[in-house]
């Protein structure tokens, strides 16, 4: 399965490899190369979702960079933990809701195009951030966009409702998602964790 935003690129591609290779087939090496990496960046793999209430699943597939307690201000309030997790190029790059809830806040905000694995890039890098509600719990994602990705894609809207799990975006070429969650969430993965989106387990809730 492929992510449907890289048809583009593949119809770009496959023209320039039969031009190619009708000039010569040693010319077509490279944009078959292209084609096939294309594929690969964008699938869209399968996922096999256990829903739990409790549970906060990792919104990508990627590396634990950070873990750290901060104040929120905008949508949690308060104090809450973020969880960073680095997206490298050979990375699934579609993102899934981490729980289900009510989309009732999103933000976009232009900006550069840093390493996505250095420690600032969340501040200066474009990013787009949702705030999903479930009852008296909140959580915030963010899309953050690194040194190759250049475009983040986000398919709903404020008001709309996700599924535990299911898509709601994803970012071209190389990104870092971050999870904000209420600082009282047991946080059971650890840094350098690989983690899979929708599979993962990120934080357990704990209930009064």
């Amino acid at each position: 399965m492929l992510a449907r935003e890289c048809m583009s690129y593949l119809a770009i591609l496959l023209i320039m490899s039969l031009v190619f290779y009708t000039l010569s087939p040693a010319l077509a090496i490279l944009p078959v190369f292209l084609l096939l990496f294309v594929m690969f960046f964008f699938r869209n793999p399968p996922r096999q979702v256990a829903p739990n209430i409790n549970h906060i699943l990792s919104a990508a597939d990627g590396t634990v960079q950070t873990i750290e307690e901060i104040e929120e201000n905008t949508f949690i309030q308060g104090r809450a933990i973020k969880v960073s997790i680095f997206l490298s190029l050979f990375n699934a790059h579609i993102n899934r809701s981490p729980l289900s809830g009510q989309i009732t806040y999103t933000s976009y905000r232009p900006g550069k195009y840093l390493p996505a694995f250095k420690g600032h890039a969340s501040d200066i890098n474009e990013r787009n951030t949702l705030g999903i509600e479930n009852g008296d719990i909140k959580v915030l994602v963010h899309q953050i966009t690194g040194f190759v990705a250049r475009r983040i894609v986000f398919y709903y809207h404020q008001g709309d409702y996700l599924k535990q799990g299911q898509i709601f975006g994803l970012i071209k070429f190389g990104s870092c998602t971050e999870i904000i969650v209420p600082a009282d969430t047991k946080i059971v993965v650890q840094l350098g964790q690989k983690v899979r989106a929708g599979i993962t387990v990120i934080g357990v809730l704990m209930n009064d």
